[in-house]
């Protein structure tokens, strides 16, 4: 790949062959010093001693946490978040808190809300009002510690309504509309957005400013790049040089051993530094 962009290793994805805690260690022994997570945990709140546990691998790989998610539910059962799920909407609320300490913790800034699935049988609009409000109140959470809510367009999850950066954006203008926040930035997924048919390159010329993270995996298998067919390295040298210079997280399924899977970054383009 030609782009310049810092990569960070998505450990929810990657290195999953090995337990939770062994994954930073791994990730920089195969050259990067830079990491992200889904939401690490089966609960919306971690014991005291699951969490110190959590932030002390980390920092004892030595590497860098760049984006953690807010708890998002049964993610393997199908669950994609509890933003909008009204019975669910008190677990969210106190994971708000959990997730910003980590992060606070550990450097990390960006925050990850998954918009959660259609629930049958409640009105569209309670569920989207919901997501308003709660989207709030983790934004100013964030706040706190100079961080951003991160919102995600998905694909291969019918229930889920985002599906392009446009559909992400109107909630965004929404909450900061209603709530005057306005921390909360697309995360632009290059796979999810290129499966669900966006114009990606149409939208990052149109609002590179408001991306707040990126993800790549390849198309079709969500494979590493080289795996597919998708033009990955297009995109991203269009943000680089619209003045994109934050992470690209590598969220794809390996085959075989994650160690193995990363033969088209060269090695010493791993380190990813720290993005101005």
């Amino acid at each position: 790949m030609k782009h310049r962009l810092p990569c960070t290793v998505n450990l929810s994805i990657l290195f999953t062959e090995l337990p939770l805690l062994e994954r930073p260690g791994a990730a920089r022994a195969a050259g990067f010093d830079a990491v992200e997570y889904w939401w690490p945990y089966a609960t919306a709140v971690p014991t005291d001693a699951e969490a110190d546990a959590f932030v002390r691998t980390v920092r004892d790989a030595g590497v860098r946490l760049t984006g953690l998610n807010f708890f998002a539910g049964d993610m393997p059962a199908g669950d994609r978040g509890l933003v909008s799920w009204p019975a669910r909407a008190a677990e969210f609320r106190d994971n708000i808190d959990a997730t910003v300490a980590i992060g606070e913790q550990l450097g990390c800034r960006s925050f990850n809300a998954l918009y959660g699935n259609r629930i049958d049988g409640i009105p569209l609009a309670e569920q989207d009002d919901l997501a308003v409000e709660n989207l709030a109140l983790a934004a100013r959470a964030a706040e706190r510690v100079g961080g951003t809510v991160l919102l995600e367009p998905v694909s291969g999850v019918p229930a889920y309504p985002l599906r392009t950066a446009a559909d992400a954006l109107a909630v965004i203008d929404r909450v900061a509309a209603e709530s005057g926040t306005g921390n909360l930035r697309l995360l632009a997924d290059l796979y999810h957005l290129t499966v669900n048919g966006d114009d990606v390159s149409g939208v990052i010329a149109a609002h590179a400013d408001r991306i707040g993270h990126v993800q790549i995996a390849d198309a079709p298998g969500r494979g590493a790049p080289g795996t597919g067919r998708l033009d990955l390295d297009g995109p991203l040298l269009e943000l680089q040089a619209v003045g994109y210079a934050g992470w690209v997280g590598l969220e794809y399924k390996p085959e075989g051993q994650s160690a193995d899977s990363f033969g088209w970054l060269p090695r010493e383009r791993r380190g990813g530094g720290r993005p101005s």
